[in-house]
């Protein structure tokens, strides 16, 4: 197999279709929230914003069964879940949506944290250090996705579950403090490299 070959088996292997597929739900999701109110359009919304989540987990997970791991996986990969959690993030702060008041402090974080990490790891990229993702940091990912997906369908859940709402704006929170937590364990990471090891 040439390398042409190689590479293009690569950019249409399995798990980057994953990623793919989690970059084109990013505007079917934005879509559907400019109808607020309307039942299908939020259930339609969540729906598609779980199976984009779970396709986060399955496109590393295939990559690592079947050795299909490639420098466009993971450049695009950490893109396609900031543009997927910012987005919704975004919309859910508008008027009449569920994070309101004080909460909107929390998305805020969370998307400050991103910026942050988004910035540091390319910094470190370009000195070849690389900093892997922490436990915590995957628990955070977890919570953060479930508290939208609470959010993300919204009043529309009520008649299933009364409090989707405040679970979500919860869960939020807590996501927040993960995000503050991990965002000072990378930033230390990061100004050791930076500033070198102590005489």
């Amino acid at each position: 197999m040439d390398t042409q070959t190689s590479r293009r088996s690569l950019t249409y292997n399995l798990p980057n279709l994953l990623t793919y597929g989690r970059l084109a739900a990013v505007p079917l999701v934005v879509g559907l929230l400019f109808w607020p109110l309307e039942f299908w359009a939020r259930w339609t919304a969540f729906f598609i914003f779980v199976v984009a989540a779970l396709s986060d987990y399955f496109d590393g997970y295939l990559a690592r069964a079947f050795a299909q791991q490639s420098d466009l996986g993971r450049m695009l990969d950490p893109i396609a879940d900031k543009l997927l959690v910012a987005s919704c993030l975004l919309m859910l702060v508008r008027e009449d949506q569920p994070i309101t008041g004080f909460a909107v402090w929390a998305a805020i974080v969370i998307l400050c944290r991103e910026i942050l990490v988004s910035g540091l790891r390319e910094y470190l990229a370009g000195v070849r250090v690389s900093v892997p993702v922490s436990r915590v940091a995957k628990w955070k990912t977890t919570v953060q996705l479930v508290a939208l997906s609470f959010l993300i369908v919204g009043p529309a859940g009520n008649g299933i579950f009364p409090w989707t709402v405040e679970v979500g704006i919860v869960l939020l929170y807590i996501a927040a403090a993960l995000t503050l937590y991990t965002g000072f364990d990378y930033l230390n990471s990061g100004i050791r490299h930076i500033v070198g090891p102590e005489e």
